[in-house]
């Protein structure tokens, strides 16, 4: 079983914040850890934003279907930036506290970078790929709904972090599950090279099959973030601070 925390980061790739960047021995084995563990209990919210997802894409997996999932992805975080800005600018007198906030204002600035990451990466798979991405449906539909997970995350976090934490959780634990399965569905990657287009940046890795497997295991990290967010915020009276 791979230990998230203990893992050791890649030599030959520039050092970047973020999730620890994996071995090909240690992605396997991450990918065998996620497929053999069950998936959260989604909420109510987050098996809303699945099912819209399979209704408007399809419940096929799909290269098209994970650029959506990370268009939308980096919403959350970028909702708690908002709120830590605020919070920051209502406490930047009581030092204690806005060095807390700052501190997870820029975390939540690094997993939304990570996010971005993905889309570029998946974008460049999708274009060498020569699939079609209409308008509507892939553009269109994905700022709606971003704008509309971009406010829940925000209004939850207003109300209770923990809930926005969680919705995330949710979100970043079926990512986690639908690249890895996605990967086991597809020996074939095995054998494609994986593009360096953004290599300087994420990281080289052999095989079209290692690179998915990691964006994965990058999703598995933002889980295990926000879980532990969820039981410890870091800034839990920034919602109070943002209403004064």
């Amino acid at each position: 079983m791979t230990n998230t925390t203990q893992t050791l980061t890649r030599p030959d790739v520039p050092v970047h914040a973020g999730p620890p960047k994996l071995s090909r021995m240690e992605l396997r084995a991450a990918q065998i850890e996620t497929l053999e563990s069950p998936r959260l209990k989604y909420g109510l919210l987050a098996r809303m934003l699945f099912k819209q997802m399979d209704l408007v894409y399809g419940r096929e997996r799909t290269l098209v279907k994970f650029t959506m999932l990370e268009f939308i992805a980096r919403v959350p975080y970028q909702a708690w930036e908002r709120m830590g800005y605020l919070s920051l600018s209502r406490n930047r007198r009581r030092s204690a506290l806005a060095k807390r906030v700052y501190e997870r204002i820029a975390e939540t600035r690094e997993e939304q970078d990570n996010e971005q990451w993905h889309l570029l990466i998946l974008q460049d798979l999708v274009q060498r790929d020569g699939l079609r991405q209409s308008f509507v449906l892939h553009r269109l539909a994905p700022w709606l709904v971003a704008f509309f997970y971009y406010h829940v995350s925000w209004l939850l976090f207003l109300v209770r972090p923990e809930l926005s934490y969680r919705l995330n959780a949710d979100f970043e634990d079926h990512a986690e599950h639908e690249y890895m399965s996605y990967v086991a569905e597809h020996p074939e990657l095995e054998h494609v090279p994986a593009p360096a287009t953004y290599a300087a940046e994420y990281g080289r890795y052999d095989t079209v099959a290692d690179l998915l497997r990691q964006i994965g295991h990058d999703e598995r990290a933002h889980k295990l973030d926000s879980l532990v967010n969820m039981r410890h915020p870091r800034f839990q009276d920034a919602p109070m601070t943002a209403r004064r």
